[in-house]
């Protein structure tokens, strides 16, 4: 089999998974990785999916366009290249980041700005934006390696300038604790 990443976009509504997992069952590809969310009223769901060697990208998209029609999607999809070296980041510790505050533009490229200058890489990002006076209704979760040669220290003290001058109370802990305080 050969590998392909999907991407599935559109309103939300029951039975959109259902819909694309049936259809690639019916054309013999297996679903190794799924992640999907909502955010707001839109859906995004992400496959990693092995396709037949003799399957074409192109009728598989069909496909999806087709069976997906009445729910509106827009499919996306790319060959899974391995060919590629994979980069590799050596030793990292993880780190969760959250912030709170009000919300106004440039927040995450602020932060991912600091975090991208030191190498350290964003391996997930929950942003919920309400545009509220309340600060506790804009919280952004980035769950990040820090890499050990990385002064976690400096980086750290760039964040918290960095939070401060956006308005944003920031929270830095080790993923284990904030996995053991937030139990998730």
């Amino acid at each position: 089999m050969k590998k392909v990443v999907i991407s599935v976009l559109g309103q939300d509504r029951p039975g959109i998974i259902a819909a694309v997992s049936g259809i690639l069952f019916e054309e013999g590809c297996n679903i190794e990785n799924v992640d999907q969310t909502i955010l707001q009223s839109e859906f995004s769901g992400i496959f990693i999916a092995g396709i037949p060697v003799e399957r074409d990208y192109a009728d598989l998209h069909k496909r999806l366009l087709e069976g997906l029609k009445d729910l509106e999607l827009n499919i996306f999809i790319k060959p899974l290249d391995h060919s590629q070296p994979r980069l590799e980041f050596g030793e990292s510790e993880p780190f969760v980041y959250t912030t709170r505050g009000p919300d106004k533009k440039g927040l995450v490229a602020s932060i991912t700005r600091v975090i991208a200058d030191y190498g350290v890489n964003v391996t997930n990002l929950q942003a919920v934006f309400r545009g509220s006076d309340n600060p506790s209704d804009n919280i952004m979760i980035y769950e990040v390696d820090v890499p050990s040669d990385v002064l976690q220290k400096d980086l750290h003290a760039d964040l918290r300038r960095t939070a401060e001058r956006l308005g944003l109370e920031i929270s830095i802990q080790h993923r284990k604790i904030f996995e053991a305080l937030n139990r998730i």
